[in-house]
């Protein structure tokens, strides 16, 4: 009897998700702030990864979290975000370099950043 919960998932290759594009057409450093601007219509979405960072950012997540958890290469999810911020699916939000860092964003990045 095969247990499909300890299976891994399926593999899909890197270029494959971003249809062999290696490099966002533009470039969010890893710890921005992505937030999903509107409830997701079908038509916006154009996988289902696109649809994984669409609802994990509900609530705002940086790129290196997001990355994190679809399982996926930073690369790949900065060119999955930049699409998605092009069709006005998620808004992208470069963090300002406070006086004091912000400590629960830096423990938020060092989590995903880890989980990778």
């Amino acid at each position: 009897m095969s247990n499909h919960a300890s299976e891994p998932p399926p593999l899909v290759r890197p270029y494959a998700l971003t249809r062999g594009r290696t490099q966002p057409k533009r470039v969010f450093p890893m710890e921005a702030l992505v937030i999903t601007d509107r409830y997701v219509i079908d038509g916006y979405v154009r996988s289902p990864e696109e649809r994984s960072i669409a609802e994990l950012c509900r609530e705002s997540r940086s790129v290196a979290e997001v990355a994190a958890l679809i399982r996926v290469p930073l690369g790949v999810a900065r060119v999955l975000i930049g699409d998605l911020a092009e069709r006005g699916v998620v808004q992208v939000h470069a963090s300002k370099v406070p006086d004091a860092p912000d400590t629960a964003l830096l423990e938020r990045v060092l989590s995903g950043l880890r989980k990778l």
